[in-house]
């Protein structure tokens, strides 16, 4: 209106501010509010871009788009923000000349940046002046504005969301025009965003003028109708009976119904007037012998049993505080929690009496009930002088604690039976209800049962000690003692009732009118099975509460007959409050995530004895005490909160943040799934573990692909029948098995077979301490417990050195088709027949400095050098190899010093990595040069590097940055000079932290990060490198080092001598009539570019994975057929590429070889990395059978020859790289090891 806009144009005319800064800060803080607080702002303007005189005459297209970014602080007023906005756009339009495809093509791995999806323009006009004019003869034509420039799907086929500003200076009158896909948004979604726009204007013109100095997160976007729509919901106030203590509710009950049935437990029972008895005799021995007080804790360990109930009222009746601590935890850790409670008391029975340490003083219950009936004649009026109120402490429930030591959770007599007057006006219970008891003492859901069906006046049934795990028992119990309400977690309704349905007990659940659920997601597979058993008179409700507010405040009444994608945890029960914030403690609007915070009478009082963490979750507002939960919530159109995930529980993953809720919701949105488990394994991977029984991997693959980024994709998916439950009825998440083979495949058979001689024991060791293995079967085939070439070549090896075998007198072919240990034993009982004398003797140190380089060395180097020269423009380093690390957790703290130490003293052993590449001038050869230790180190020689560098933030798109910063250095490496590895300490801004004066200490999440060129490294040596690392840190000292030791450098020279006639002979008659320079005829787009044309570089990547099916047939193949798994892999290949390439016939590709063809190799750092042509000449008519057993064949010949160059092959054929059309097409098998 024209009020607004005057203010706003008034504003920027008294503070000199131009329009369209003041629109561009204006829109910013709307993205910064609308996103839920994004601070890092991305966005494309339009400019017209005649940033010359000479340009603004001219008829023509001068337009660019830039991007703009905004890094606003949501403390700052908004006058700072648009000095920061003007200072950051006159900046950005000195270069706004620069195209914009200039600025895309730095960044070629992007196909659309996401800033080009949100635009801002403004447009500013003068209303009808002479250069809107036509003058026609003598007629006049006026330019008419339009509300939209251009046409609305030209302009969203391109942006998802726009902003236009105009200014009308004629008539100071400011407009603005929303443009939002329809792709992304609602046509009502758009009206609302437009609306909460308009409200932020009104709050804004305020601050302007008013309240200069308040933060902007303090504007919202919540609409009016929406704050009176939010009170509404918390409009909650119900007027109940006074407060009055948790004993006094119960013995009001036992006065009125005392000969009601009160607790049952399979044939034990009590009325409520015995239990009154009987909780009196408890406290009065609590008075007389054990002199507790008001206040004092007294902690009880008891299985299920009457004696549990009996204890409880007892303590509150003596003023004592119930501490419940369960048996089924390990001893230290109930010691541990006994001595957080300072309590003096455990009350036992006679199940538990010996769980603790002899010098704990315990009451057994079952005994003193026996010798106590006298107290109450005589003394009962003792109990009457104990000085309890309603705002004592009554229950303290131990929680888990993030910092690994339990929080006692404290609750006053005033929290519970004000909950428990809310939990009975919503009608859960009454009465008239028996309920049954299912949670475990430890977990705070026990006093709503045990306590608050006593308050109620119902009467409470309990089971057996792990009666909740037996579920042909609890259907038993369901049945004959009539249940109507029960309150469990719904992993364990799922199994009950699925249970029950199997076994056609559906009697069982008849009496059920109120059926809760809590404590976990509750889903519409479990909500299913459950509707499928019910009555009509049963409730399906889904219940919300954390111990701190005293159990539950929300609740959800399932609608059975509406289909619903997902369960909500309802509204506030009466009396309570609930709000959604964001991080500044500011309501968020309808649909928005933020934290829930509660508010009402069950807040707890605080944590015992951690007046700190009281402190952070506890908040005042409006002078009413709110908790904050740490879950994150959002609340629909009706009101309904939903619960999303939690605000802390977060992993990171290769760099990544991710809430692994977030993972298993979307599982969970796949309707057979009931159950599921994310987990994050080895700091490499997540494991998805889902309870299921007719679904595959692959399914669950495609479901998550359809539904979350790649990063957030488990890379295993474990399917099985149930998922194994703690005793409260959740997942146990440390039952769930590790994402590996079974030990199943150690054996072939039900009996194990051992050895029987010592050859055979020999190998059972060698082939143990290869596979980490403490028993291997001497009949199991080690292609099904992981075997592959490479551990075959090595085993090759080792019993060569082991048994002194002559080196003809064993061949590796054997060893392929003869894969257990009882057949290797065989063969090399042969070969130590056959002769005895010569023993191949391992390769030794030559202790040279210098030497040729390594055929592996030589191709990397002249790869860099002159193949890939012309890609620097792109990527400085083709051969680096990042290796980055994240501290996950920190018992003792890292110090840079000793890291720095570490790190140089294994370089200091290990010489390739001090090792310089460079031609020699006089005969054209590549020679490697191992650099003293002592120069390479000194610190007046920067050969190497190692840094430090300081993140501003915990930004991840600013870690990247800098990540790629130094991987792109133009100086990482320099060859010449043996600087091939660098160290950088990423260290986060430890301001926050309580050690930050001692600049030498790493905290959780700062980043270690080694750049180490390809020339002297490859992916195996990375293990040994990290193993030396770590050594060298842990003892502080120089690592040892065998000057005896074989090098890199000595690997080199024993390459370059060994004879190699054989080998060559073997290549070229295996590539003997083949075209080289032939294309393979793939069904291709577009057709090659020339030879001397570069390549883009760019590639699109296709994931096809197999479900279990098909990987069972496979391994099973391989392991019938004794065939390696690379083997298997390439047949397949080969039959796929015959098909691809319309039948031909003939084909030629390139592998990946490890080539640490000797044992010696193994554990020695250095490039060993080959690239092999595997060809194969099929015959049609083959069957799959045949065609395997060839390229089987075909490969174990090829092992013999894999030592031999691929440069010398290339020579030998007298061809280069960029013709050779075997290495445009390759396979490779990865095997990933269990360590």
């Amino acid at each position: 209106n024209q009020d607004l806009s005057h203010q706003f144009l008034s504003y920027a005319s008294s503070n000199n501010i131009k329009h369209e800064h003041l629109a561009l800060a204006i829109y910013f803080i709307f993205l910064f509010k609308l996103t839920n607080g994004e601070n890092d702002l991305f966005i494309s303007i339009n400019i017209d871009n005649r940033y010359r005189d000479e340009l603004k005459s001219i008829i023509g297209l001068f337009e660019n788009v830039i991007p703009l970014r905004c890094q606003l602080d949501p403390r700052w007023s908004f006058q700072y923000l648009l000095d920061y906005v003007r200072e950051t756009t006159t900046n950005s339009m000195k270069y706004s000349y620069f195209p914009l495809q200039r600025i895309l093509n730095e960044h070629p791995n992007i196909s659309k940046p996401a800033f080009l999806d949100t635009s801002f323009k403004f447009f500013a006009t003068e209303g009808r002046n002479t250069e809107s004019e036509i003058v026609i003869g003598d007629s006049r034509a006026y330019l008419m504005p339009l509300s939209i420039e251009i046409d609305e799907d030209d302009i969203m086929s391109n942006f998802g969301f726009i902003l236009i500003n105009r200014c009308d200076r004629s008539t100071n009158q400011l407009s603005c025009t929303i443009n939002a896909s329809i792709d992304l948004f609602n046509a009502e979604t758009v009206y609302k965003t437009s609306q909460q726009f308009h409200s932020m204007m009104h709050q804004l013109s305020i601050f302007l003028y008013s309240q200069p100095t308040k933060p902007i997160y303090e504007l919202s976007l919540i609409l009016p109708r929406e704050r009176l729509f939010l009170q509404s919901i918390n409009n909650t106030q119900r007027l109940f009976s006074s407060s009055i203590c948790v004993h006094h509710e119960f013995i009001y009950q036992a006065m009125k119904y005392s000969q009601k049935l009160a607790v049952e437990l399979d044939e034990q029972s009590l009325t409520y007037a015995e239990l009154l008895y009987y909780s009196q005799c408890i406290s009065l021995y609590l008075l007389y012998h054990y002199n507790v007080k008001s206040g004092d804790i007294v902690c009880q360990c008891v299985e299920r049993s009457l004696a549990m109930v009996i204890g409880i009222l007892a303590i509150a009746m003596v003023g004592g505080v119930y501490c419940p601590l369960s048996p089924q935890d390990p001893p230290q850790r109930l010691q541990a929690l006994l001595n957080q409670t300072h309590s003096r008391l455990v009350m036992v029975h006679f199940f538990t009496n010996s769980i603790f340490e002899i010098n704990v003083v315990r009451l057994n219950i079952d005994t003193a009930i026996t010798i106590t009936d006298i107290y109450v004649d005589i003394n009962l009026h003792k109990l009457s002088k104990v000085s309890v109120t309603p705002e004592h402490i009554v229950f303290t429930i131990f929680t888990s604690g993030s910092t690994g030591i339990p929080k006692a959770v404290q609750l006053c007599h005033r929290n519970f039976t004000e909950f428990m007057h809310s939990f009975i006006y919503a009608g859960i219970l009454s009465k008239c209800d028996t309920i049954i008891q299912m949670a475990r003492c430890s977990f705070d859901n026990h006093l709503l049962s045990l306590v608050g069906t006593l308050i109620a006046g119902g009467t409470l049934i309990m089971l057996r000690p792990n009666g909740n795990m037996d579920l042909e028992y609890l259907a038993e119990v369901l049945n004959q003692k009539q249940i109507t309400v029960m309150h469990c977690v719904p992993s364990l309704l799922n199994s009950l009732f699925t249970f029950i349905k199997e076994n056609r007990h559906r009697s069982a659940v008849k009496w059920l009118r109120s059926l809760c659920s809590g404590g976990e997601t509750l889903n519409m597979k479990v909500v299913s099975i459950l509707k499928s058993l019910i009555t009509n008179k049963c409730q399906i409700r889904n219940h919300y509460g954390p111990a701190e507010i005293t159990i539950n405040c929300a609740c959800h009444a399932v609608d059975l007959d509406k289909e619903q994608m997902n369960i909500p945890i309802g509204r506030p029960l009466p009396n309570y409050r609930c709000l959604i914030v964001d991080e500044f403690s500011q309501n968020v609007y309808v649909g928005h995530e933020g934290e829930l915070l509660v508010g009402g009478v069950g807040v707890f009082t605080g944590y015992l004895e951690r007046d700190d963490l009281s402190a952070k979750v506890l908040i005042n507002i409006n002078e009413q005490i709110f908790y904050k939960t740490g879950d994150l919530v959002h609340m629909d159109n009706k009101g309904l909160i939903h619960y999303v995930g939690r605000k802390d529980y977060q992993i990171k993953l290769h760099g990544q943040r991710i809430e692994l809720g977030e993972i298993e919701r979307c599982i969970l949105k796949v309707p057979s799934i009931s159950t599921c488990v994310v987990m994050k394994w080895n700091d490499d991977y997540l494991v998805a573990y889902v309870q299921n029984s007719d679904i595959n991997e692959q399914e669950l693959r495609e479901h998550c692909q359809s539904h979350l980024p790649p990063h957030m994709i488990p890379s295993v998916f474990i399917i099985l029948e149930k998922l194994p439950l703690n005793a409260n009825g959740k997942v146990n998440r440390k039952l769930l098995p590790p994402p590996h083979f079974s030990s199943i495949h150690l054996t072939n058979s039900i009996e194990l077979l051992r050895p029987t001689n010592d050859i055979e024991v020999s190998i059972h060791h060698i082939w143990c301490e290869t596979f980490k293995q403490n028993q291997i079967s001497m009949n199991t085939n080690i292609f099904t417990i992981g075997g592959h070439s490479l551990l075959i070549m090595q085993l090759f090896h080792r019993y060569k050195i082991e048994f002194r075998l002559e080196t003809n007198a064993l061949f590796i072919t054997d060893l392929f088709q003869r894969p257990t240990i009882i057949d290797h034993a065989q063969l090399i009982q042969q070969s130590i027949n056959t002769i005895h004398t010569l023993y191949d003797y391992p390769w030794s140190s030559l202790h040279l400095i210098q030497a040729r380089a390594s055929f592996a060395q030589e191709r990397i180097y002249l790869d860099e050098q002159i193949r890939f020269s012309s890609n620097k423009t792109i990527m400085n380093n083709m051969y680096v190899i990042p290796l980055l690390y994240r501290i996950s957790s920190i018992n003792d703290h890292i110090s840079t010093t000793r890291l720095h130490h570490a790190f140089q003293r294994v370089i200091t052993k290990h010489n390739i990595l001090r090792t310089a590449l460079y031609i020699d001038e006089t005969n054209g050869n590549i020679i490697q040069h191992c650099l003293d230790a002592n120069i390479i180190l000194n610190d007046h020689m920067k050969s190497y590097a190692f840094a430090l560098v300081n993140l501003h933030n915990d930004d991840r798109r600013h870690m990247n940055e800098i990540i790629a910063e130094i991987i792109n250095q133009s100086d990482l490496f320099d060859l010449s000079k043996g600087h091939i590895i660098n160290c950088h300490v990423l260290r986060r801004d430890q301001s926050n932290h309580l050690f930050n004066q001692n600049n030498d200490l790493l905290t959780k999440n700062d980043l270690i990060l080694f750049t180490i060129h390809h020339a002297c490294f490859d992916g195996a040596s990375t293990s040994m490198f990290i193993h030396d690392l770590s050594v060298a840190y842990q003892s502080n000292e120089l690592l040892s080092i065998d000057d005896n030791s074989l090098q890199y450098i000595d690997y080199s020279i024993h390459e370059h001598i060994m004879d190699m006639t054989v080998s060559q002979e073997f290549w070229q008659f295996e590539l003997k009539g083949y075209n080289l320079t032939r294309q393979l005829s793939l069904p291709v787009d577009r057709q090659r570019s020339s030879t001397n044309q570069q390549r883009s570089g760019l590639a699109s990547s296709a994931q096809i994975t197999f479900d279990d099916e098909i990987c069972a047939s496979f391994l099973n193949y391989a392991s019938s057929h004794h065939l390696t798994l690379f083997q298997l892999g390439l047949s397949i290949f080969y039959v796929f590429l015959f098909k691809l390439a319309h039948g031909e016939s003939d084909l030629c590709i390139s592998t990946i070889n490890a080539n640490r063809y000797r044992s010696e190799l193994v554990n020695m750092i250095g490039m060993f990395v080959s690239t092999l042509p595997y060809r194969a000449e099929l015959d049609p008519h083959w069957s799959f059978d045949k065609a395997v057993k060839y390229v089987q064949e075909k490969c174990l010949s090829i092992l013999e020859h894999s030592h031999y160059p691929l440069q010398y092959i290339l020579a030998d054929l007298h061809v280069t790289k960029s013709n050779i059309s075997f290495l445009e097409t390759m396979f490779d098998f990865i095997t990933i090891s269990e360590d």
